[in-house]
């Protein structure tokens, strides 16, 4: 996966249960690559140590919108922002989003999403 976060530590804000899959909301993530990121949902298949999924709260890094972040997906295949918005900023917006997109990607969409922390 070759956009994989590298995080060095995080704080988890929330875990979840959809289906098969696991996913962990992070935040205050130190990371050594060159994005800035203000938070990170990891969905990782049940009985695997490594996600699969990733949805990112980058920051823009534009000093006239300080909360401008951009919304990106990464997996084996792709890498992409799909949007950018103030919004991501806010963990409960985000996680809503990101849960959503996660769901859709992994085909999860008629999976209840349980919220464990």
């Amino acid at each position: 996966m070759q956009d994989r976060p590298t995080i060095k530590t995080a704080i988890p804000k929330g875990r979840y249960q959809i289906g098969d899959y696991s996913a962990t909301l992070l935040s205050e993530i130190e990371s050594p690559d060159v994005r800035a990121y203000r938070f990170i949902l990891a969905f990782v298949p049940d009985g695997q140590r490594e996600p699969r999924f990733y949805v990112c709260s980058e920051s823009a890094a534009d000093p006239s919108q300080p909360r401008l972040c951009h919304l990106r997906v990464v997996s084996e295949t792709l890498s992409e922002i799909v949007d950018s918005d103030p919004r991501w900023a806010d963990a409960d917006i985000f996680a809503e989003q990101a849960l959503e997109l996660g769901a859709q990607a992994l085909g999860l969409s008629k999976q209840q999403i349980i919220k464990l922390l």
